[in-house]
Protein backbone atom coordinates (compact mmCIF):
# COMPACT_ATOMS: atom_id res chain seq x y z
CA UNK A 1 0.00 0.00 0.00
CA UNK A 2 1.01 3.63 -0.40
CA UNK A 3 0.43 6.59 -2.67
CA UNK A 4 -0.62 5.61 -6.20
CA UNK A 5 -1.74 8.95 -7.67
CA UNK A 6 -0.68 12.43 -6.69
CA UNK A 7 -0.89 16.07 -7.64
CA UNK A 8 2.05 18.35 -6.79
CA UNK A 9 1.44 22.13 -6.59
CA UNK A 10 -0.95 21.99 -9.54
CA UNK A 11 -2.43 25.11 -11.10
CA UNK A 12 -4.68 24.95 -14.15
CA UNK A 13 -5.80 28.03 -16.04
CA UNK A 14 -7.70 28.48 -19.28
CA UNK A 15 -7.05 31.38 -21.62
CA UNK A 16 -9.84 33.24 -23.35
CA UNK A 17 -10.74 36.66 -24.68
CA UNK A 18 -10.03 38.34 -21.35
CA UNK A 19 -8.02 37.41 -18.31
CA UNK A 20 -7.08 33.72 -17.96
CA UNK A 21 -9.60 31.72 -15.93
CA UNK A 22 -7.83 29.97 -13.06
CA UNK A 23 -9.79 26.77 -12.37
CA UNK A 24 -7.35 25.23 -9.85
CA UNK A 25 -4.59 26.96 -7.91
CA UNK A 26 -1.61 25.37 -6.12
CA UNK A 27 -3.37 22.10 -5.29
CA UNK A 28 -1.49 19.12 -3.85
CA UNK A 29 -3.13 15.78 -3.13
CA UNK A 30 -2.08 12.17 -2.56
CA UNK A 31 -4.44 9.28 -3.35
CA UNK A 32 -3.66 6.08 -1.48
CA UNK A 33 -3.77 2.70 -3.22
CA UNK A 34 -7.08 0.92 -2.72
CA UNK A 35 -8.91 3.86 -1.14
CA UNK A 36 -12.19 5.44 -2.14
CA UNK A 37 -11.64 9.21 -2.28
CA UNK A 38 -14.44 11.71 -2.89
CA UNK A 39 -13.83 15.22 -4.21
CA UNK A 40 -16.69 17.32 -2.91
CA UNK A 41 -17.57 20.89 -3.75
CA UNK A 42 -20.08 23.22 -5.35
CA UNK A 43 -20.44 23.56 -9.11
CA UNK A 44 -17.56 25.44 -10.68
CA UNK A 45 -14.98 24.63 -8.00
CA UNK A 46 -12.70 22.69 -10.36
CA UNK A 47 -13.66 19.10 -9.48
CA UNK A 48 -14.08 17.92 -13.08
CA UNK A 49 -10.97 19.83 -14.15
CA UNK A 50 -9.04 17.99 -11.44
CA UNK A 51 -10.32 14.63 -12.66
CA UNK A 52 -9.32 15.48 -16.25
CA UNK A 53 -5.83 16.30 -15.00
CA UNK A 54 -5.61 12.98 -13.14
CA UNK A 55 -6.71 11.12 -16.29
CA UNK A 56 -4.19 12.97 -18.47
CA UNK A 57 -6.93 14.47 -20.66
CA UNK A 58 -5.44 17.88 -20.00
CA UNK A 59 -2.08 19.03 -18.64
CA UNK A 60 -1.41 21.29 -15.65
CA UNK A 61 -0.41 24.88 -16.37
CA UNK A 62 1.96 24.59 -13.40
CA UNK A 63 2.87 21.52 -11.36
CA UNK A 64 2.79 17.77 -11.97
CA UNK A 65 0.40 14.82 -11.84
CA UNK A 66 2.14 11.55 -10.92
CA UNK A 67 1.05 7.91 -11.21
CA UNK A 68 3.25 5.53 -9.23
CA UNK A 69 5.94 8.19 -9.04
CA UNK A 70 6.06 8.99 -12.76
CA UNK A 71 4.66 12.11 -14.39
CA UNK A 72 1.50 11.72 -16.48
CA UNK A 73 2.24 13.38 -19.82
CA UNK A 74 -0.75 12.26 -21.89
CA UNK A 75 -3.97 10.26 -21.69
CA UNK A 76 -3.25 7.60 -19.08
CA UNK A 77 -4.70 4.15 -19.94
CA UNK A 78 -4.10 2.95 -16.36
CA UNK A 79 -6.82 5.40 -15.27
CA UNK A 80 -10.35 4.44 -16.33
CA UNK A 81 -12.91 7.24 -16.55
CA UNK A 82 -16.64 6.88 -15.86
CA UNK A 83 -18.65 9.93 -16.93
CA UNK A 84 -22.13 11.13 -16.00
CA UNK A 85 -23.27 10.23 -19.52
CA UNK A 86 -23.25 6.51 -20.23
CA UNK A 87 -21.13 6.68 -23.43
CA UNK A 88 -22.27 3.26 -24.65
CA UNK A 89 -22.31 2.09 -28.27
CA UNK A 90 -26.05 1.85 -29.07
CA UNK A 91 -25.48 -0.74 -31.79
CA UNK A 92 -23.64 -3.11 -29.45
CA UNK A 93 -25.20 -5.41 -26.87
CA UNK A 94 -24.29 -5.33 -23.17
CA UNK A 95 -21.72 -8.04 -23.85
CA UNK A 96 -20.38 -6.21 -26.90
CA UNK A 97 -19.97 -2.98 -24.96
CA UNK A 98 -18.19 -4.67 -22.06
CA UNK A 99 -15.90 -6.59 -24.42
CA UNK A 100 -15.01 -3.54 -26.51
CA UNK A 101 -11.95 -2.39 -24.55
CA UNK A 102 -10.63 -5.94 -24.32
CA UNK A 103 -11.00 -6.33 -28.08
CA UNK A 104 -8.99 -3.14 -28.60
CA UNK A 105 -6.32 -4.62 -26.30
CA UNK A 106 -6.10 -7.69 -28.54
CA UNK A 107 -7.50 -10.15 -26.00
CA UNK A 108 -8.53 -13.32 -27.81
CA UNK A 109 -12.25 -14.06 -28.11
CA UNK A 110 -12.62 -16.84 -25.53
CA UNK A 111 -10.73 -14.96 -22.80
CA UNK A 112 -12.57 -11.77 -23.74
CA UNK A 113 -15.96 -13.45 -23.35
CA UNK A 114 -15.02 -15.04 -20.03
CA UNK A 115 -13.63 -11.81 -18.57
CA UNK A 116 -16.58 -9.72 -19.75
CA UNK A 117 -19.01 -12.19 -18.18
CA UNK A 118 -17.24 -11.94 -14.83
CA UNK A 119 -17.83 -8.19 -14.68
CA UNK A 120 -21.37 -8.41 -16.11
CA UNK A 121 -22.09 -10.74 -13.21
CA UNK A 122 -20.33 -8.39 -10.76
CA UNK A 123 -22.58 -5.46 -11.70
CA UNK A 124 -25.63 -7.75 -11.52
CA UNK A 125 -26.59 -7.73 -15.19
CA UNK A 126 -26.58 -11.51 -15.61
CA UNK A 127 -29.27 -12.39 -18.15
CA UNK A 128 -29.04 -9.04 -19.95
CA UNK A 129 -25.94 -9.87 -22.02
CA UNK A 130 -27.79 -9.70 -25.36
CA UNK A 131 -29.82 -6.57 -24.65
CA UNK A 132 -29.06 -3.23 -26.30
CA UNK A 133 -28.62 0.06 -24.36
CA UNK A 134 -32.01 1.37 -25.53
CA UNK A 135 -33.64 -1.60 -23.78
CA UNK A 136 -32.03 -0.76 -20.41
CA UNK A 137 -32.85 1.73 -17.66
CA UNK A 138 -30.42 4.54 -16.84
CA UNK A 139 -29.10 2.67 -13.82
CA UNK A 140 -28.53 -0.47 -15.88
CA UNK A 141 -26.73 1.51 -18.59
CA UNK A 142 -24.39 2.97 -15.97
CA UNK A 143 -23.73 -0.58 -14.72
CA UNK A 144 -22.68 -1.55 -18.26
CA UNK A 145 -20.31 1.44 -18.37
CA UNK A 146 -18.81 0.40 -15.04
CA UNK A 147 -18.42 -3.23 -16.16
CA UNK A 148 -16.66 -2.10 -19.34
CA UNK A 149 -14.18 0.01 -17.40
CA UNK A 150 -13.53 -2.74 -14.83
CA UNK A 151 -13.03 -5.35 -17.56
CA UNK A 152 -10.22 -3.23 -19.02
CA UNK A 153 -8.51 -3.53 -15.59
CA UNK A 154 -7.34 0.06 -14.95
CA UNK A 155 -5.31 0.73 -11.82
CA UNK A 156 -7.47 3.72 -10.87
CA UNK A 157 -11.18 4.42 -11.40
CA UNK A 158 -12.02 8.08 -11.99
CA UNK A 159 -15.74 8.80 -11.69
CA UNK A 160 -17.25 12.15 -12.64
CA UNK A 161 -20.67 12.36 -10.93
CA UNK A 162 -21.73 9.07 -12.56
CA UNK A 163 -25.08 8.85 -10.75
CA UNK A 164 -26.16 12.48 -11.06
CA UNK A 165 -28.69 11.77 -13.82
CA UNK A 166 -30.39 8.93 -11.93
CA UNK A 167 -33.50 9.22 -9.80
CA UNK A 168 -32.96 9.29 -6.03
CA UNK A 169 -33.89 5.66 -5.35
CA UNK A 170 -31.78 4.26 -8.20
CA UNK A 171 -28.92 6.50 -7.12
CA UNK A 172 -28.93 5.04 -3.60
CA UNK A 173 -29.01 1.50 -4.98
CA UNK A 174 -26.07 2.29 -7.30
CA UNK A 175 -24.09 3.78 -4.42
CA UNK A 176 -24.43 0.57 -2.43
CA UNK A 177 -23.61 -1.53 -5.48
CA UNK A 178 -20.53 0.57 -6.16
CA UNK A 179 -19.30 0.05 -2.60
CA UNK A 180 -19.68 -3.70 -3.07
CA UNK A 181 -17.79 -3.57 -6.37
CA UNK A 182 -15.07 -1.46 -4.78
CA UNK A 183 -14.63 -3.94 -1.96
CA UNK A 184 -14.63 -6.89 -4.40
CA UNK A 185 -12.21 -5.36 -6.91
CA UNK A 186 -9.97 -3.35 -4.57
CA UNK A 187 -9.71 -0.61 -7.19
CA UNK A 188 -8.44 2.80 -6.16
CA UNK A 189 -11.36 5.16 -6.83
CA UNK A 190 -11.56 8.93 -7.13
CA UNK A 191 -15.20 10.01 -7.23
CA UNK A 192 -16.56 13.50 -7.87
CA UNK A 193 -19.81 14.64 -6.30
CA UNK A 194 -21.55 17.76 -5.07
CA UNK A 195 -23.75 15.67 -2.76
CA UNK A 196 -22.62 15.52 0.87
CA UNK A 197 -24.77 12.44 1.49
CA UNK A 198 -23.21 10.61 -1.47
CA UNK A 199 -19.70 11.41 -0.23
CA UNK A 200 -20.57 10.19 3.28
CA UNK A 201 -21.95 6.89 1.97
CA UNK A 202 -19.04 6.18 -0.39
CA UNK A 203 -15.78 7.76 0.75
CA UNK A 204 -12.89 6.62 2.91
CA UNK A 205 -11.71 10.23 2.78
CA UNK A 206 -13.59 13.35 1.73
CA UNK A 207 -11.70 16.19 0.05
CA UNK A 208 -13.68 19.43 0.37
CA UNK A 209 -12.72 21.87 -2.37
CA UNK A 210 -12.92 25.63 -2.17
CA UNK A 211 -14.84 27.84 -4.56
CA UNK A 212 -12.97 28.77 -7.74
CA UNK A 213 -10.06 28.81 -8.02
CA UNK A 214 -10.18 25.26 -6.66
CA UNK A 215 -7.98 24.50 -3.69
CA UNK A 216 -8.26 21.96 -0.90
CA UNK A 217 -10.32 23.40 1.92
CA UNK A 218 -10.10 20.30 4.12
CA UNK A 219 -9.54 16.53 4.00
CA UNK A 220 -11.77 14.57 6.35
CA UNK A 221 -11.47 10.85 7.18
CA UNK A 222 -14.77 9.00 7.04
CA UNK A 223 -14.83 6.41 9.83
CA UNK A 224 -18.46 5.38 9.43
CA UNK A 225 -18.55 1.57 9.66
CA UNK A 226 -18.66 -0.81 6.70
CA UNK A 227 -20.68 -2.25 5.10
CA UNK A 228 -22.51 1.04 4.63
CA UNK A 229 -26.21 1.02 3.96
CA UNK A 230 -28.56 3.98 3.58
CA UNK A 231 -29.62 3.27 7.19
CA UNK A 232 -26.26 4.68 8.36
CA UNK A 233 -27.80 8.11 7.66
CA UNK A 234 -29.86 7.69 10.83
CA UNK A 235 -26.81 7.41 13.09
CA UNK A 236 -25.50 10.26 15.32
CA UNK A 237 -21.98 9.82 13.84
CA UNK A 238 -23.37 10.39 10.34
CA UNK A 239 -25.25 13.51 11.43
CA UNK A 240 -22.15 14.93 13.14
CA UNK A 241 -19.91 14.33 10.13
CA UNK A 242 -22.51 15.76 7.75
CA UNK A 243 -22.75 18.91 9.86
CA UNK A 244 -18.96 19.28 9.82
CA UNK A 245 -18.78 18.89 6.05
CA UNK A 246 -21.73 21.24 5.48
CA UNK A 247 -20.09 23.94 7.59
CA UNK A 248 -16.99 23.77 5.37
CA UNK A 249 -19.02 23.80 2.13
CA UNK A 250 -21.33 26.57 3.35
CA UNK A 251 -18.42 28.85 4.24
CA UNK A 252 -17.10 28.48 0.68
CA UNK A 253 -20.51 29.17 -0.85
CA UNK A 254 -20.93 32.32 1.25
CA UNK A 255 -17.42 33.52 0.37
CA UNK A 256 -18.09 32.89 -3.33
CA UNK A 257 -21.38 34.80 -3.19
CA UNK A 258 -19.65 37.70 -1.45
CA UNK A 259 -16.93 37.79 -4.12
CA UNK A 260 -19.57 37.76 -6.87
CA UNK A 261 -21.44 40.67 -5.29
CA UNK A 262 -18.25 42.71 -4.85
CA UNK A 263 -17.38 42.27 -8.53
CA UNK A 264 -20.75 43.68 -9.53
Amino acid sequence: MGTILSAHRVTKSFSGAGEPLVAIRDLSLDVEEGEFLCLLGASGCGKSTMLSLLAGFTAPTVGQIMLRGRAITGIEPRCGMVFQSYALFPWKTVRGNVEFGLKMQGVWRGARRERAQRFIDMVKLTGFEDRYPAELSGGMQQRVTLARILAADPEVLLMDEPFAALDAMTRQIMQEELLGIHEASGKTTVFITHSIDEALILADRIVVMSARPGRIKAILPNRLPHPRHVSVQLSPDYAALKAEVWQLVESELLAHDEQSRSRH
